[in-house]
């Protein structure tokens, strides 16, 4: 399998309304060679519009901007793209909207007050797949309390208990295989099997359902 870094660089989209941030985020990109600013947008309008002129990889989304909240950019963007990636990008973590965004389709959700290695390996993350939750987010999730709807995921096995507590601590299908002395495609049946118990579609739903119902321990 070939590395993001040695294909071509991860394309990013930043959406936010403050110019200086973007500013910020934009000398940020440049100074990585594995990731490469393709466009800006200052409203979830032009986010929008700007996803389905580039396609990029991943998108910064800021949550609240004027003309369109970034929550109902993300919808409409993962509903007509679902290959573009989200991260919510803000300085907001009430758990009303980090449900919001992540049942609209991001990926990670992640605060402002990140670093900027955090924030490379974010993107890096989830250009792959990987949910990227603050640490604060996630404190929100699991204190918050359980999800009142869905599974309880009493029913996973032993090992699919394993493959969970990897996916909840950032882990790639590969470095799981690898942990756990398995085949990928082992580990890719396990996924879909754990997605399919907790009732949920993709692992970023599984990691959160996982912290709320104390599957897992917290990384």
């Amino acid at each position: 399998m070939t590395d993001q870094a040695t294909d071509r660089p991860i394309r990013v989209l930043i959406a936010d309304d403050h110019d200086l941030l973007r500013e910020g985020l934009a000398t940020f990109l440049e100074a990585r060679p594995d990731l490469t600013l393709i466009g800006q947008a200052s409203n979830g309008v032009e986010a929008v519009r700007l996803c389905r002129e580039l396609t990029p990889d991943v998108v910064l989304m800021d949550l609240v901007m004027p003309e369109m909240d970034g929550v109902t950019a993300i919808r409409q963007i993962h509903a007509a793209q679902p290959g573009v990636r989200i991260i919510a990008l803000t300085s907001f973590g009430d758990e009303r909207l980090v449900r919001a965004a992540l049942d609209a389709g991001a990926t990670s959700y992640v605060l402002k007050n990140i670093s900027a290695t955090r924030l490379a390996e974010a993107i890096r993350a989830t250009q792959s797949g990987l949910p990227t939750l603050s640490p604060e987010v996630a404190g929100v999730l699991v204190r918050a309390g359980p999800t009142p709807a869905g599974p309880s995921g009493a029913d996973l096995t032993a090992r699919e208990h394993q493959v969970l507590d990897l996916l909840a601590a950032g882990a790639t299908n590969a470095e799981i295989a690898r942990r756990l002395h398995i085949s990928r495609f082992t580990v890719k049946n396990h996924v879909s099997s754990i997605l399919s118990k907790l009732a949920v579609s993709s692992r970023t739903e599984a990691v959160i359902v996982a912290l709320d119902r104390g599957l897992v321990l917290r990384h």
